[in-house]
């Protein structure tokens, strides 16, 4: 059934189409992170939640995987990916009723009995066009096949929503120790290095001080209804933050003239 499956519509755009190529990306980034200086106090901390960037893996796999090296050590029944549309404009959260998610290593399955029990009570929908070629969701699951292949998952992609009801939903999930949730938003875009630099640090900091008015100076976070509802999460259940990693497009391309801006963080 063709419908039951969730294709992998960003391949050998956003990362490899192929799996081996995916492996040398992770093993390497793996390799960058084994050589980090990390205290044992930090390397121990397992978060409940993490927020991940989503650009193509040459700009901000390295950001992303450093999430996914804490959030390996979890023992979680499901991880529930949470991006922006950006490609389709709808009211609400979509939900991905597949059956299974394709990668290009493995296919992951989909907790579809979980997705339905949810979307009673959070009026979940299901807008197809949304799910079709969002990147921003997309790209992380070729690290989840790597680093949790057994483990069940389920998409949700965020349209014309608010922070406070995609908030409650994050806290419902989180109240259960089975699930992980997955935050996608890349930050600044398109502007140079400097202006970037100073438009960014306010979303670092909101995310590091759990401090919404600080988001509301200038953060131009992309999944900014995300990550204000994953603050507003935090705060509800006594979770603290910590900032992973910061980069923007430029370290890659070197052009400082027009970057994107990338930040990895987590929350336990």
């Amino acid at each position: 059934m063709e419908n039951a499956v969730r294709k992998a519509s960003v391949r050998g755009l956003f990362y490899p189409k192929e799996c081996t190529k995916i492996k040398t990306y992770i093993r390497e980034f793996n390799h960058t992170f084994d050589a980090m200086n990390i205290p044992h106090k930090i390397k121990s901390i397992i978060p409940r939640a993490v927020i991940v960037p989503h650009a193509g893996y040459i700009y901000s796999g390295f950001t992303a995987n450093f999430a996914y090296r804490f959030l390996k050590q979890s023992k979680v029944k499901r991880i529930i990916v949470i991006g922006p549309s950006h490609r389709h404009h709808f009211k609400g959260i979509s939900g991905s009723y597949y059956e299974t998610y394709e990668t290009p290593c493995a296919q992951l399955k989909i907790d579809s009995a979980y997705l339905f029990a949810l979307a009673k009570q959070f009026d979940i929908g299901f807008e197809p066009k949304a799910h079709k070629k969002e990147h921003s969701t997309e790209v992380q699951f070729p690290f989840i096949q790597h680093y949790f292949p057994k483990t069940k998952v389920i998409e949700l992609i965020y349209g014309d929503v608010s922070a406070k009801i995609l908030a409650n939903l994050i806290t419902a999930l989180l109240d259960n120790r089975d699930n992980a949730v997955v935050i996608s938003s890349d930050l600044s875009h398109f502007h140079n290095l400097q202006e970037a630099n100073a438009l960014d640090r306010t979303c670092l900091k909101a995310v590091e001080k759990l401090d919404l008015t600080e988001l509301e100076k200038g953060c131009k976070a992309c999944g900014l209804i995300g990550i204000k509802a994953m603050i507003l999460a935090a705060k509800h259940l006594r979770l603290s933050s910590k900032l992973l990693d910061y980069r923007t497009s430029a370290d890659t391309s070197k052009d400082s003239n027009s970057v994107v801006g990338y930040m990895s963080a987590m929350f336990y």
